[in-house]
């Protein structure tokens, strides 16, 4: 099981603990229109791993996991659970909703 030093989150199975991407405040037409960030309300579908679980048991083998801490990531902005920690907002969610890893 591998997470971070600081992160009082240690996920089971196989769950992964995103801290998501950063959103910018407002976006910019080029027109020149401002569109405030409260106009959009679909989270972010990117963020960094912060915490992985063991993995997967299936069959009586465990199926190990295939992020690891620090990798950046694309997730499904579906079936995700919020958590908040510290002032913090992270997202846990099973490994399968993970389409990738950014390079």
């Amino acid at each position: 099981m591998l997470k971070a030093d600081t992160l009082s989150i240690v996920p089971l199975a196989d769950r992964v603990v995103v801290k998501p991407a950063s959103k910018n405040e407002e976006k910019t037409l080029a027109s020149g229109i401002i569109i405030p960030d409260s106009s959009e309300k679909e989270r972010p579908a990117k963020g960094t791993v912060v915490a992985v679980g063991p993995g997967k048991m299936e069959d009586g083998k465990l199926t190990p996991m295939n992020v690891k801490v620090g990798d950046k990531v694309l997730f499904s902005k579906y079936g995700y659970d919020e958590v908040k920690l510290d002032g913090e907002e992270y997202l846990i969610l099973p490994e399968a909703q993970i389409l990738g890893i950014i390079k």
